[in-house]
Protein backbone atom coordinates (compact mmCIF):
# COMPACT_ATOMS: atom_id res chain seq x y z
CA UNK A 1 0.00 0.00 0.00
CA UNK A 2 2.82 2.39 0.93
CA UNK A 3 4.71 1.47 -2.24
CA UNK A 4 1.61 2.15 -4.32
CA UNK A 5 1.27 5.63 -2.77
CA UNK A 6 4.92 6.42 -3.44
CA UNK A 7 4.62 5.40 -7.10
CA UNK A 8 1.26 7.07 -7.68
CA UNK A 9 1.43 9.37 -10.70
CA UNK A 10 5.01 8.36 -11.54
CA UNK A 11 4.10 7.25 -15.08
CA UNK A 12 2.67 10.68 -15.86
CA UNK A 13 5.80 12.37 -14.54
CA UNK A 14 8.01 10.18 -16.71
CA UNK A 15 6.05 11.32 -19.77
CA UNK A 16 6.10 15.00 -18.73
CA UNK A 17 9.85 15.06 -18.06
CA UNK A 18 10.53 13.20 -21.31
CA UNK A 19 8.52 15.76 -23.27
CA UNK A 20 10.51 18.54 -21.60
CA UNK A 21 13.97 17.06 -22.26
CA UNK A 22 13.63 15.40 -25.66
CA UNK A 23 13.24 18.67 -27.64
CA UNK A 24 16.40 20.04 -25.97
CA UNK A 25 18.35 16.90 -26.88
CA UNK A 26 17.11 17.06 -30.48
CA UNK A 27 18.02 20.75 -30.65
CA UNK A 28 21.55 20.08 -29.40
CA UNK A 29 22.12 17.08 -31.68
CA UNK A 30 20.98 19.10 -34.69
CA UNK A 31 23.51 21.83 -33.87
CA UNK A 32 26.14 19.19 -33.18
CA UNK A 33 25.83 17.59 -36.60
CA UNK A 34 25.36 20.83 -38.53
CA UNK A 35 27.66 23.35 -36.81
CA UNK A 36 29.38 22.42 -33.54
CA UNK A 37 31.18 19.19 -34.48
CA UNK A 38 32.24 18.60 -30.87
CA UNK A 39 34.28 15.50 -29.97
CA UNK A 40 32.33 12.28 -29.50
CA UNK A 41 33.43 12.03 -25.86
CA UNK A 42 31.79 15.39 -25.14
CA UNK A 43 28.52 14.27 -26.74
CA UNK A 44 28.56 11.01 -24.76
CA UNK A 45 29.13 12.90 -21.49
CA UNK A 46 26.32 15.28 -22.37
CA UNK A 47 23.91 12.41 -23.03
CA UNK A 48 24.92 10.84 -19.71
CA UNK A 49 24.12 14.16 -18.08
CA UNK A 50 20.71 14.17 -19.75
CA UNK A 51 20.00 10.72 -18.29
CA UNK A 52 21.02 11.90 -14.81
CA UNK A 53 18.86 15.01 -15.25
CA UNK A 54 15.90 12.90 -16.33
CA UNK A 55 16.16 10.58 -13.33
CA UNK A 56 16.74 13.47 -10.95
CA UNK A 57 13.77 15.48 -12.21
CA UNK A 58 11.44 12.49 -12.05
CA UNK A 59 12.49 11.63 -8.50
CA UNK A 60 12.36 15.26 -7.36
CA UNK A 61 8.92 15.96 -8.83
CA UNK A 62 7.58 12.71 -7.43
CA UNK A 63 8.91 13.73 -4.02
CA UNK A 64 7.20 17.09 -4.42
CA UNK A 65 3.82 15.51 -5.11
CA UNK A 66 3.92 12.91 -2.34
CA UNK A 67 5.78 14.92 0.33
CA UNK A 68 6.45 18.64 -0.15
CA UNK A 69 2.99 19.75 -1.23
CA UNK A 70 1.02 17.77 1.40
CA UNK A 71 3.51 18.71 4.14
CA UNK A 72 3.36 22.41 3.22
CA UNK A 73 -0.43 22.44 3.27
CA UNK A 74 -0.62 20.59 6.59
CA UNK A 75 1.94 22.85 8.28
CA UNK A 76 0.22 25.95 6.89
CA UNK A 77 -3.16 24.74 8.11
CA UNK A 78 -1.74 24.01 11.56
CA UNK A 79 0.00 27.37 11.97
CA UNK A 80 -2.93 29.26 10.47
CA UNK A 81 -5.28 27.59 12.93
CA UNK A 82 -3.28 28.65 16.01
CA UNK A 83 -4.61 31.40 18.25
CA UNK A 84 -1.21 33.12 17.93
CA UNK A 85 -1.17 32.74 14.17
CA UNK A 86 1.45 35.48 13.86
CA UNK A 87 4.05 32.73 14.39
CA UNK A 88 3.63 31.87 10.72
CA UNK A 89 5.47 35.12 9.87
CA UNK A 90 8.87 34.22 11.41
CA UNK A 91 8.33 30.63 10.28
CA UNK A 92 7.82 31.87 6.71
CA UNK A 93 10.97 34.00 7.00
CA UNK A 94 13.02 30.99 8.10
CA UNK A 95 11.62 28.62 5.47
CA UNK A 96 11.98 31.29 2.78
CA UNK A 97 15.66 31.69 3.63
CA UNK A 98 16.32 27.94 3.68
CA UNK A 99 14.38 27.26 0.48
CA UNK A 100 16.25 29.95 -1.45
CA UNK A 101 19.60 28.95 0.02
CA UNK A 102 18.97 25.37 -1.14
CA UNK A 103 17.54 26.34 -4.54
CA UNK A 104 19.75 24.80 -7.27
CA UNK A 105 18.89 27.47 -9.85
CA UNK A 106 19.90 30.23 -7.44
CA UNK A 107 23.23 28.56 -6.74
CA UNK A 108 23.91 28.14 -10.46
CA UNK A 109 23.19 31.82 -11.08
CA UNK A 110 25.42 32.91 -8.19
CA UNK A 111 28.24 30.69 -9.44
CA UNK A 112 27.96 32.02 -12.99
CA UNK A 113 27.89 35.62 -11.75
CA UNK A 114 31.10 35.07 -9.77
CA UNK A 115 32.80 33.54 -12.81
CA UNK A 116 31.58 36.26 -15.18
CA UNK A 117 32.69 39.03 -12.81
CA UNK A 118 36.11 37.40 -12.22
CA UNK A 119 35.38 37.12 -8.52
CA UNK A 120 34.25 40.73 -8.05
CA UNK A 121 30.76 39.54 -7.05
CA UNK A 122 31.26 36.62 -4.69
CA UNK A 123 28.98 33.61 -5.00
CA UNK A 124 28.49 33.27 -1.24
CA UNK A 125 27.66 36.96 -0.85
CA UNK A 126 25.08 37.00 -3.65
CA UNK A 127 23.51 33.79 -2.34
CA UNK A 128 23.16 35.34 1.11
CA UNK A 129 21.63 38.54 -0.30
CA UNK A 130 19.09 36.62 -2.36
CA UNK A 131 18.18 34.30 0.53
CA UNK A 132 17.63 37.18 2.95
CA UNK A 133 15.65 39.15 0.39
CA UNK A 134 13.31 36.27 -0.34
CA UNK A 135 13.01 35.47 3.38
CA UNK A 136 11.86 39.00 4.11
CA UNK A 137 9.20 38.97 1.41
CA UNK A 138 7.97 35.51 2.38
CA UNK A 139 7.53 36.89 5.89
CA UNK A 140 5.64 39.81 4.35
CA UNK A 141 3.50 37.37 2.39
CA UNK A 142 2.59 35.55 5.58
CA UNK A 143 1.84 38.87 7.29
CA UNK A 144 -0.48 39.59 4.37
CA UNK A 145 -2.45 36.48 5.25
CA UNK A 146 -2.55 37.18 8.97
CA UNK A 147 -3.40 40.89 8.81
CA UNK A 148 -5.25 40.98 5.47
CA UNK A 149 -2.77 43.29 3.73
CA UNK A 150 -3.89 44.10 0.16
CA UNK A 151 -1.84 42.39 -2.54
CA UNK A 152 -1.82 44.91 -5.40
CA UNK A 153 -0.60 47.99 -3.48
CA UNK A 154 2.41 46.03 -2.16
CA UNK A 155 3.33 44.73 -5.62
CA UNK A 156 2.88 48.11 -7.32
CA UNK A 157 4.93 49.86 -4.64
CA UNK A 158 7.64 47.20 -4.92
CA UNK A 159 8.09 47.55 -8.66
CA UNK A 160 7.96 51.34 -8.45
CA UNK A 161 10.78 51.15 -5.90
CA UNK A 162 12.73 48.88 -8.25
CA UNK A 163 12.36 51.38 -11.11
CA UNK A 164 13.39 54.27 -8.86
CA UNK A 165 16.51 52.38 -7.75
CA UNK A 166 17.70 51.66 -11.30
CA UNK A 167 19.42 55.04 -11.94
CA UNK A 168 21.48 54.65 -8.75
CA UNK A 169 22.38 50.97 -9.19
CA UNK A 170 25.67 49.63 -10.47
CA UNK A 171 25.30 48.58 -14.10
CA UNK A 172 26.88 45.20 -13.39
CA UNK A 173 24.02 44.34 -11.04
CA UNK A 174 20.92 45.47 -12.95
CA UNK A 175 20.57 42.44 -15.24
CA UNK A 176 21.58 40.15 -12.37
CA UNK A 177 18.81 41.61 -10.21
CA UNK A 178 16.05 40.83 -12.68
CA UNK A 179 17.45 37.39 -13.51
CA UNK A 180 17.55 36.66 -9.78
CA UNK A 181 13.82 37.28 -9.57
CA UNK A 182 13.28 34.49 -12.07
CA UNK A 183 15.56 31.86 -10.59
CA UNK A 184 14.34 32.46 -7.02
CA UNK A 185 10.92 31.12 -7.99
CA UNK A 186 12.34 27.65 -8.48
CA UNK A 187 10.90 24.29 -7.46
CA UNK A 188 12.08 24.46 -3.85
CA UNK A 189 10.32 27.77 -3.19
CA UNK A 190 7.24 27.16 -5.29
CA UNK A 191 6.40 23.70 -4.01
CA UNK A 192 6.64 24.13 -0.26
CA UNK A 193 6.01 27.86 0.23
CA UNK A 194 3.00 28.04 -2.06
CA UNK A 195 1.50 24.99 -0.36
CA UNK A 196 2.20 26.61 3.03
CA UNK A 197 0.39 29.77 1.98
CA UNK A 198 -2.60 27.94 0.52
CA UNK A 199 -2.88 25.72 3.59
CA UNK A 200 -2.84 28.70 5.96
CA UNK A 201 -5.36 30.71 3.95
CA UNK A 202 -7.76 27.75 3.98
CA UNK A 203 -8.13 27.86 7.77
CA UNK A 204 -7.78 31.58 8.58
CA UNK A 205 -11.21 33.11 8.97
CA UNK A 206 -12.13 35.51 6.19
CA UNK A 207 -9.39 34.30 3.83
CA UNK A 208 -9.86 32.52 0.53
CA UNK A 209 -7.26 29.98 -0.68
CA UNK A 210 -7.68 31.20 -4.27
CA UNK A 211 -7.58 34.97 -3.75
CA UNK A 212 -5.36 35.05 -0.65
CA UNK A 213 -3.35 31.82 -0.80
CA UNK A 214 -1.72 32.64 -4.10
CA UNK A 215 0.45 35.68 -4.80
CA UNK A 216 3.35 34.61 -2.58
CA UNK A 217 5.39 33.56 -5.61
CA UNK A 218 5.03 37.08 -7.00
CA UNK A 219 6.52 38.37 -3.73
CA UNK A 220 9.37 35.88 -4.07
CA UNK A 221 10.07 37.08 -7.61
CA UNK A 222 10.13 40.72 -6.51
CA UNK A 223 12.33 40.23 -3.45
CA UNK A 224 15.66 39.45 -5.17
CA UNK A 225 15.23 42.39 -7.56
CA UNK A 226 15.00 44.88 -4.71
CA UNK A 227 17.65 43.14 -2.59
CA UNK A 228 20.25 43.02 -5.38
CA UNK A 229 19.53 46.59 -6.51
CA UNK A 230 19.98 47.89 -2.96
CA UNK A 231 23.27 46.03 -2.61
CA UNK A 232 24.37 47.29 -6.02
CA UNK A 233 24.00 50.89 -4.86
CA UNK A 234 26.46 50.18 -2.05
CA UNK A 235 28.86 48.55 -4.52
CA UNK A 236 28.48 51.47 -6.91
CA UNK A 237 29.35 54.03 -4.24
CA UNK A 238 32.30 51.93 -3.14
CA UNK A 239 33.56 51.68 -6.72
CA UNK A 240 33.19 55.44 -7.26
CA UNK A 241 35.03 56.12 -4.00
CA UNK A 242 37.88 53.78 -4.97
CA UNK A 243 38.19 55.36 -8.42
CA UNK A 244 38.33 58.81 -6.86
CA UNK A 245 41.23 57.71 -4.66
Amino acid sequence: MIGADVLHGLDRLVVDVSLALIPLVIFFLAFQFLYLKLPGSYVINLLKGVVFTFVGMVLFLQGVHIAFLPAGQEIGAYLGGLEQRWVIIPFGFLVGFLATFAEPAVRILCHQVEEASSGFIRESFLLLVLSLGVAGFVGLGMARLVYDIPFLPVMIAGYICALLLLPFADRDFIAIAFDSGGVATGPMAVTFLMALSVGASAVIEGRNPVTDGFGLIAFIALAPILAVLLVSIVFHRKRVRNNAV
